[in-house]
């Protein structure tokens, strides 16, 4: 038998969804974006003997609302706790929507990737206690590198985060972080931060629910007339943070 927030009956969870670019250009302001990627688990924090978790994944134009076109399965990874990578089951590609699951049969973190030549999509998920052997950056690129464990996030409380561009911190980026749930919304409760010298940044989570991190910076003139990198198949037979909690 599965359990879900074992524990954490008296806080309430956030979950962090992030998404990153290297632009050749600066990026647009969030608001005129049309499509937003993003990797959505049903869950990011389980217990058990033989926990799943089930991922959909999408581009779209409503933050979370599969209404333009599936994410492309060939270009998602998933990493158990030592950083090792784990297969895909059940995959399936629909119209707006791409699905799959994911066993976790080792105890930590993992982490479900996407990447498309510059830009990547990541989220966490943990089983029992939280880990970091799959957060580990590669010094490839702009990624995310944790101070507080992405799936131990509270609501009212700060987090900090580290960017870093091929493995050295990227001071002064502009994050921009929304919280899902907001298509009734008339105002999307976006948040603006931006980092410091050493790449770090903190953000305090107004409320529990999923978020959706962004982050992207302009290349080099010279880098648009190159190709992108190549994205690494899924592997064969197969083919995300968590939420903040409030504490009681």
């Amino acid at each position: 038998m599965t359990s879900h927030n074992k524990g954490f009956s008296m806080k309430l969870r956030l979950r962090l969804l992030v998404g990153l670019a290297a632009l050749v250009s600066v990026a647009a302001p969030l608001s005129a974006q049309a499509h937003r990627a993003w990797i959505l688990p049903s869950c990011t924090v389980l217990s058990g003997d033989d926990p799943w978790v089930g991922i959909d994944g999408a581009i779209s134009n409503e933050l979370f609302y599969a209404d333009h076109r599936p994410m492309q399965l060939a270009s998602v990874k998933a990493l158990d706790p030592d950083g090792v990578e784990v297969p895909l089951q059940n995959a399936a590609v629909g119209k707006f929507r791409s699905t799959f699951d994911l066993q976790l049969t080792k105890v930590g973190t993992y982490k479900v990737f996407t990447q498309n030549g510059q830009s990547r999509t990541e989220t966490f998920i943990t089983r029992g206690a939280p880990s970091t052997g799959a957060l580990k950056p590669t010094g490839v690129g702009l990624e995310l590198q944790p101070v507080t464990h992405p799936n131990d996030l509270i609501a009212g409380e700060a987090a900090t985060f580290i960017f870093l561009r091929d493995g050295k911190p990227v001071p002064g980026l502009e994050v921009t972080i929304l919280p899902g749930e907001s298509r009734y919304r008339d105002n999307p409760g976006e948040i603006k931060v931006t980092t410091a010298a050493d790449g770090s940044f903190s953000v305090k989570w107004p409320e529990p629910g999923y978020y959706w991190m962004n982050a992207s910076i302009p290349l080099p003139a010279d880098a648009a007339a190159a190709p992108a990198p190549r994205a690494q198949a899924a592997p064969a037979g197969g083919a995300p943070a968590g939420p903040p909690r409030r504490r009681g």
